[in-house]
């Protein structure tokens, strides 16, 4: 029986006082700490992200565990290079009874989602009795695909954040990682309301559920 993932993330880590600590940063460069009051952080990282000056929000950083995406959106999720990440290992974590992803596309397809299905079935066959006859799992995992679901952690500083939610949430995205864009979106907007406060969730006509930036 095919498992279907379900994506899922957790934030692990936040910078403490995520937007006092960039608000007496950015003051460090027009030596202004004067103006700094109990509600003053919020008007100052606004005024910082209208200007463009963004360099001042890297001094905050989230770091969140990732459940439930494919290996195809993992290979997208790390292109961005300016983060860190650890991923979950096929060589050396046991992949019986894997979980995947399976795309709306396919999912509402009816004949041709039983026959990924079944592929999908045929695949945790074929791992099995690779494992069986000793194969290594380093060597077992040629045959898994990029539905196999994985498990990696992500950190970033705020400013790189901020590029991730512009591109990956943006319609022209590719909807699995769109949909990520939008749960780590939520939970940043509350941690750091001031940070992204000039991005929303859409409804894009054809693409469904986005973000807009501005």
């Amino acid at each position: 029986m095919t498992t279907e993932a379900t994506l899922s993330v957790e934030m692990l880590a936040v910078t403490p006082r995520a937007e006092q600590t960039i608000e007496l940063a950015g003051r460090t460069a027009y030596k202004s700490f004067d103006r700094i009051t109990d509600t003053s952080a919020g008007e100052f990282i606004g005024r910082i992200v209208r200007s463009g000056h963004e360099s001042v929000l890297e001094h905050a950083s989230a770091s969140f565990r990732i459940k439930g995406i494919s290996r195809a959106c993992s290979h997208q999720l790390v292109r961005h290079r300016i983060a860190s990440y650890t991923q979950s290992s096929q060589r050396y974590a046991d992949e019986s009874g894997a979980e995947y992803v399976v795309p709306p596309s396919i999912a509402e397809s009816g004949e041709v989602c039983d026959l990924y299905l079944k592929y999908l079935e045929n695949v945790g066959e074929m791992y099995e009795c690779l494992k069986d006859a000793g194969i290594p799992s380093e060597d077992a995992r040629f045959v898994l695909p990029n539905a196999c679901s994985t498990e990696i952690v992500m950190s970033a500083n705020f400013r790189e954040w901020r590029h991730f939610l512009e591109v990956r949430g943006d319609h022209h995205a590719q909807w699995e990682i769109r949909a990520l864009a939008i749960k780590i979106y939520g939970i940043l907007a509350r941690e750091a309301p001031s940070v992204f406060s000039d991005f929303s969730v859409a409804t894009h006509p054809t693409a469904g559920r986005c973000l807009v930036k501005g």
